[in-house]
């Protein structure tokens, strides 16, 4: 996913694009991995609790709708469910990019636990806005197949179901189409035919569509590429990406160098070995990316006070090469003329805490409203003067293995108290127990 996502930005920078709107307002997932119940994480900023620059106000067309965040950090113990939660919001994604097969397994996994729900589906329901318009997509489905597939707009505030795709082992696969969806019942059918049972209706709908067909591309074009998950599996392919990037562009090559460099990190160059081959497919995208990890070396040029060395990128400490594949979210973030919502799971893996921060900092400075959502483990981070008590989220299991979700700001306290202090006294939870050998 993180490949196709690169072809859709690949060189975004360099042409010119209508700014588009685009935020997430909730997520929430049921029945997956360590999720069984319904757990919800909000963007939407609680009232009264201060620091202008870490929200924002939303463009929805004819309708008032509450301040955003721009960050939220999610804490909790090993196994508490901070990646499961990364791994649902990358779902959706993965599968609008997805060509399934017959074969092709759907990659969910009920909560274990329960032998109940074992053969239950999985739930997602994502709201966001889109090009100024409010929507909900409910999403039901197991390994097999979709089960239920819903998607409601709200123009001007008033819910208006465009369509809902149902499935049960009696009566079959149903489909409701709301009054206000376009197309007409002839184009509606054939998009019913065209969407086998492991394909979302979006996709199969907005791909076979005339071009004056646009009402269902914003809510398929947000949900398939507004987001950008980094898991831990990921990095080494942003990393990839980043490279390609910046041989292909000098600026791109310069914005790396400075944030390097701005980190603390003494990289003055970084410049490639490239085969002829690789030089050859520079213009095409696709065949350049499968090529550059195997027809090129990355070279960075580290300077000191005795003068300049050369090192390769596996020579380079785990943070460094971190660094290097968090700069592409980043970039969605900060430069891209579309706002994102970047997903990165163990932020702080291999950085030190104030890189941390000054990274976080950056991103709330920064006018652009993007949001960026990641977990982590670095309390550092844990301080009233850079976020607010509804920004910062905790994981914790429950008795039954289960995930619970919720917020510093779900507990009675003071926007100025010292979170780090009270977190580790035990006072919101979500603190590993451990017992003594």
């Amino acid at each position: 996913m993180q490949l196709l996502l690169l072809l859709a930005i690949l060189f975004a920078y360099q042409r010119t694009q209508l700014r588009v709107f685009c935020m997430l307002i909730e997520f929430s997932v049921s029945n997956f991995r360590s999720f069984r119940e319904k757990q919800t994480l909000s963007m939407v900023a609680s009232a009264r609790l201060g620091k202008k620059q870490n929200i924002f106000d939303p463009e929805v067309l004819g309708e008032k709708f509450p301040k955003l965040l721009k960050v939220a950090a999610i804490y909790g113990p090993n196994a508490s469910g901070k990646t499961s939660f990364v791994k649902a919001l990358q779902l959706i994604p993965m599968l609008l990019h997805q060509s399934p097969g017959s074969n092709y397994s759907i990659p969910v996994t009920p909560f274990r636990f329960d032998s109940e729900l074992a053969d239950k589906p999985s739930c997602f329901e994502i709201n966001f806005i889109e090009n100024g318009l409010r929507f909900q997509y409910f999403l039901s489905i197991t390994s097999k197949r979709i089960i239920e597939e819903t998607l409601y707009s709200y123009p001007k505030g008033k819910e208006r179901q465009l369509y809902s795709r149902k499935f049960h082992p009696e009566t079959g696969e149903t489909y409701v189409f709301g009054d206000s969806l376009e197309g007409g019942t002839i184009v509606h059918e054939a998009w019913k035919k065209l969407t086998p049972p492991k394909s979302l209706f979006l996709a199969q709908a907005v791909l076979n569509s005339s071009e004056d067909l646009k009402q269902l591309k914003d809510p398929y074009n947000w949900l398939k590429s507004s987001s950008f998950c980094v898991g831990q599996d990921d990095i080494s392919a942003t990393s990839l990406s980043s490279r390609a990037i910046i041989m292909q562009n000098a600026e791109a090559k310069v914005m790396l160098q400075d944030l390097l460099q701005r980190l603390d990190v003494p990289i003055t160059n970084i410049h490639f070995e490239e085969s002829q081959t690789l030089k050859e497919k520079s213009n095409d995208p696709s065949e350049y990316i499968d090529l550059l990890e195997k027809e090129s070396k990355t070279k960075l040029t580290h300077t000191t006070a005795l003068g300049n060395a050369d090192f390769e990128l596996n020579e380079e400490s785990g943070g460094t090469q971190n660094l290097i594949g968090f700069w592409l979210p980043l970039l969605n973030l900060k430069s891209l003329h579309r706002e994102m919502v970047v997903v990165i799971d163990e932020f702080d893996s291999s950085l030190h805490p104030k890189i941390v921060e000054s990274l976080v900092k950056d991103h709330l400075l920064n006018n652009v409203k993007s949001q960026l959502i990641f977990t982590t483990h670095d309390t550092h981070l844990m301080n009233a003067k850079l976020l607010r008590r509804d920004q910062f989220w905790l994981t914790e299991r429950d008795t039954n293995g289960a995930t619970q979700m919720f917020s510093v700001h779900d507990f009675q306290g003071r926007d100025s108290e010292d979170i780090e202090k009270r977190y580790y006294e035990g006072r919101y939870r979500g603190l590993p127990i451990l017992s003594r050998s």
